[in-house]
């Protein structure tokens, strides 16, 4: 897992950006080639308040306001709902703290794809393969920008779910956000910021209504939900489905706290990195653990149980209704939600762009020197075009119904696997000795094998057949499950194809040379080289290698840089 004895080998230097830059061919010539610079203003870094905001606007999106419904149903309990909600908080946390130890001692941007490549060095690039697939093809922002169109035109009294009208307006929202953040990029923060603020108000109007209906305040007669609220009960569409309803129901209360490690993605700009995300991630995911507990009481104190369970709108809908009415604070709803959804896509658009960003600046990506470019505006703009192509495909490809549903709602299954390969790879570098693994932030051993039974939780519950009709959601209960993990095989094959066939058949490597200049700033550098005279046994040599023995950066430290290949 953790030996590193051929391919690529990690230089850098702590050098001049022009002396970083002389690369030798075989003859003793320099190689030319472009240069990109990718120092961000410190104006432009992130502090405290816009990491916490950056986490909280991932994970409130539309669970917190239509998921309960379903909770309850699953379970038929008021008491082992609110638990699912507090126990799914803190599992949360065990994660929180998993990437809080790989964030403190890589304080690199790119998350998992950093933690993962610390541990599972060979076969080179393979595990990067995987994850830049599982990233770019299902790390889009096509649910939550749906949803934004859904909720607008609900807003404007149109009662349309799903169909055009509504996948036209999310491609606008997606087309706005990807603009705000290339263009006027300090703006988008600010609008990520003020929509995080705007998102917590919401859930303390909940909260906060919530403790006046406990005190006698609501329109309805009291649901008295709290009569007996251990019970298991079996009523008028709730209870009854047994231990497979319940792993689901856990499935989708963990789901909606997805979003914590949003602030991993982007420490690279975070102000003093390290004391940033030790501050931010922690508050933010309490708080929001916090609201999310006191919103479910919210609404068993203000909705009765048979009309939450078979609720066919979202759950604050029907919450607003029985406390203030039809009045225009109800009908607002609709408007409040869809300002969540574009906030969601707003952090996310923001943070997936700098992942896409770091995989091509080490050449995983085809076309990598166009999607790591910051041309024009001094942005990642090429990476956040990526975002958007890929989540206008799924917006307009699909057809309406179970096929749609399907594909938005895959995204979130591959990543058990993936945070599993990271939970398990941080218990490798915790118990082996030549590892010499060290962090400022240290997780207590059982949380990391917590964290690690989650994710094998995750990964492997939606194989277990359900207890009614198999294909429910207009598709095998096996196909979602098995497509996620069939889009972590393809990346496996893609590095195949990147690693072993293209340079056998294309006879040439583009390199891509990563360094720090006296500045600081991070330089990546393209070099073409040819890939002929590849050793035939041992004892010969290739012109890789003599050029990476006869480069001036050869034998510097690791931390600054590598040498990575797009064929």
């Amino acid at each position: 897992m953790g030996t590193d004895t051929k391919g690529p080998k990690p230089v850098a230097s702590p050098a001049s950006s022009v002396a970083a830059s002389e690369i030798f061919d075989v003859d003793g010539s320099p190689i030319s080639g472009d240069s990109l610079e990718y120092a961000v203003p410190e104006s432009r870094k992130i502090g405290v308040t816009g990491a916490v905001f950056l986490i909280l606007n991932k994970m409130i999106g539309t669970g917190i306001f239509s998921t309960p419904s379903s909770i309850f149903a699953s379970t038929g309990s008021v008491g082992v709902c609110l638990l699912m909600w507090a126990v799914a908080g803190l599992l949360t946390l065990s994660g929180l703290s998993v990437f809080l130890e790989f964030g403190l001692a890589i304080p690199k941007s790119g998350g998992e794809k950093n933690y993962l490549e610390r541990v599972y060095r060979q076969p080179v690039y393979l595990v990067t393969s995987v994850f830049a697939v599982q990233i770019v093809l299902l790390g889009f922002s096509a649910g939550n920008s749906l949803a934004f169109g859904r909720y607008v035109l609900l807003a404007l009294g149109y009662d349309l779910p799903d169909g055009w009208p509504a996948r036209a307006i999310a491609v606008l929202c997606i087309t706005f956000v990807v603009f705000l953040h290339s263009v006027l990029p300090k703006w988008g923060l600010r609008l990520t910021n003020a929509l995080g603020v705007f998102k917590v108000l919401v859930l303390l109007l909940i909260v906060f209504s919530g403790f006046a209906a406990l005190a006698g305040h609501r329109r309805v007669p009291d649901p008295h939900n709290f009569d007996d609220m251990w019970s298991i009960e079996k009523g008028d569409g709730f209870g009854g489905g047994g231990a497979y309803a319940y792993a689901t129901a856990l499935l989708q209360v963990v789901y909606s706290y997805k979003g914590w490690e949003n602030a991993n993605y982007v420490m690279g700009e975070l102000k003093h990195p390290k004391r940033t995300l030790s501050i931010a991630a922690p508050l933010a995911v309490v708080g929001v653990t916090i609201l999310y507990v006191l919103a479910n009481v919210a609404y068993f104190a203000a909705i009765p149980k048979a009309e939450l369970a078979k609720s066919e709108v979202i759950v604050a809908g029907l919450f607003f209704r029985n406390m203030f009415g039809e009045s225009a604070a109800a009908r607002s709803l609709p408007a409040l939600v869809a300002l969540s959804n574009i906030g969601n896509v707003l952090a996310v658009s923001f943070t997936h762009s700098r992942v896409n960003q770091e995989l091509a600046k080490e050449g995983v990506l085809p076309g990598s020197k166009f999607w790591a470019s910051i041309k024009p505006f001094n942005t990642p703009a090429a990476s956040l075009l990526l975002h958007w192509i890929v989540t206008v495909i799924v917006l307009v490809g699909p057809p309406p119904g179970p096929a749609y549903n399907f594909l938005v709602n895959l995204y979130t299954y591959p990543g058990a696997w993936i945070n599993g390969l990271v939970a398990g790879g941080l218990i490798y570098l915790r118990l082996s000795k030549t590892e010499e693994w060290s962090s400022p932030w240290r997780t207590w051993l059982p949380v990391i094998f917590i964290y690690l039974c989650l994710n094998i939780f995750l990964a492997i519950t939606p194989f277990i057949p359900p207890n009614d009709d198999w294909n429910a959601d207009g598709y095998p209960y096996y196909a979602f499950p098995l497509v996620g993990t069939g889009v972590l095989g393809l990346g496996a094959v893609y590095w195949v194809v990147w690693t072993k066939v293209l340079p056998r058949f294309g006879g040439y490597e583009l390199v891509a040379e990563k360094v720090l200049d006296e500045t600081g700033a991070e330089v990546v550098r393209y070099r073409k080289l040819s890939a002929r005279n590849v050793p035939s046994s041992e004892g010969e040599s290739s012109e890789r290698d003599l050029l990476l023995r006869r480069g001036p950066t050869a034998g510097a430290s690791a931390d600054h840089g590598s040498y990575g290949a797009i064929h």
